[in-house]
């Protein structure tokens, strides 16, 4: 055999590498806990009356929507519920698809978006539904909404008695709690209860979190209450061998989802957080921002990312039709990236840069984002990064060591 043909060889017997959490190690599928009752044909679903909480998302690796995986395997479901963005998707940020027959399925979807407890209850009544499934994959921070449409969902199943079975999938951005914690004082619908802005969890650890903690207090726990866990994820994996399905329109990529945690509190204020461009929450500016906000950036040698003088022109949202200037993200190692320390360095040089063009939401939509005006006011009156980030440090050692007995991957 000649050299190129061994080499060849060689390298086809040897199994891809793929940097996770800085190790280099085989790279392999994660099988979710969606595959692994669709393997077995959904069987263990047969003679519930299931409704099933879920969107574009809850995919098996060949891209068989669940639903239609269900209605093929015999074991159609009595009703779906759509989350904000829809049970198929089609909806943009804040809103949902409203109540209506799958046109592929005919199985009956409700309108789950914004509904209370005493709503949905009412809804699974009627679906007749005795198991509620939750399949919607999660990108880590405490303002995505689907973590709280979860919640919503388990204080309805507590009400109905209805068995609540959450299909297990991988947190995108990692097992590592960040942030500060909300307030209660500050709870609205993107942040209900008291955890820190990046969890760290799988939505499985957190409706065990959520059923021993918050619900014995808020309606009461649900009957039943089990966990499909995906296979072969371990927490520090960010190359789960998954194919990235979006999982809100602006949620294009993963890298998107990664830098989101941090990013997304540039909702808060007046700059344009990318929405109406390609890279929404990558890509961070305003009008006669320019090349200073990444050079004082990339001085600052923040883990695992690069900063790149950027302008866009937003097709909707803040600014839309007119030239900003900005930055956009590039992360270089996101095993060492910290979304949330690297979105306070920006608020904080953007805020010292363009005292003339940095401003809060007038509704201080910022708080509700951090959990409590305490960012506000630190980064108003002029405290550095490490100052804002150690403030939290006390709640975030507390809320890790409360979360421990509830975690399930190591």
């Amino acid at each position: 055999m000649r050299r190129r043909q061994l080499l060849q060889a060689g390298a086809l017997a040897v199994p891809a590498l793929a940097l996770t959490g800085g190790e280099a190690t085989a790279a392999t599928r994660v099988v979710t806990g969606a595959e692994v009752l669709a393997q077995d044909d959904w069987r263990r679903l047969r003679g519930r009356r299931v409704g099933i909480l879920t969107n574009p998302t809850g995919v098996l690796p060949d891209q068989t929507h669940v639903v239609d995986s269900m209605v093929a395997a015999g074991q159609r479901p009595q009703a779906a519920f759509g989350p904000e963005h829809g049970f198929r998707g089609t909806a943009q940020a804040g809103g949902s698809e409203g109540d209506y027959p799958d046109p592929r399925t005919g199985v009956p979807v409700y309108d789950a978006y914004g509904a209370n407890a005493e709503k949905l209850a009412g809804m699974f009544r009627k679906a007749q539904v005795d198991t509620v499934v939750f399949d919607i994959a999660d990108v880590g921070a405490r303002f995505y909404t689907y973590i709280w449409s979860m919640y919503t969902a388990m204080q309805a199943a507590a009400a109905t008695g209805a068995a609540f079975l959450v299909l297990d999938r991988p947190n995108p951005v990692g097992g590592t709690a960040r942030g500060p914690q909300l307030d209660p004082a500050y709870a609205t619908g993107v942040g209900r209860k008291p955890i820190v802005q990046q969890h760290g969890m799988s939505v499985g650890e957190l409706a065990r979190f959520f059923d021993a903690e918050f619900l014995p207090s808020d309606g009461g726990r649900v009957s039943s209450l089990d966990v499909v866990w995906a296979r072969g994820w371990r927490r520090a994996d960010l190359d789960t061998g998954l194919p990235w399905v979006p999982p809100s329109p602006n949620m294009p990529t993963q890298d998107t989802a990664l830098v989101y945690p941090g990013t997304c509190l540039f909702e808060g204020t007046a700059f344009s957080e990318g929405r109406g461009t390609t890279r929404p929450f990558e890509t961070i500016g305003a009008p006669d921002v320019d090349w200073r906000w990444a050079e004082g950036l990339n001085e600052l040698e923040l883990p695992g990312v690069r900063f790149r003088e950027a302008y866009f022109t937003p097709t909707f949202g803040k600014f839309v039709g007119k030239a900003c200037g900005g930055v956009a993200l590039h992360l270089t190692d996101p095993s060492a990236f910290d979304a949330i320390r690297s979105a306070v360095a920006m608020l904080v040089t953007a805020r010292a840069l363009y005292p003339a063009l940095f401003a809060w939401r007038p509704d201080d939509f910022i708080d509700n984002l951090s959990g409590s005006d305490r960012l506000r006011r630190m980064v108003d009156a002029g405290a550095g990064v490490d100052d804002i980030v150690g403030a939290w440090e006390p709640e975030l050692t507390s809320f890790r060591r409360t979360r421990r007995q509830y975690l399930h991957y190591r």
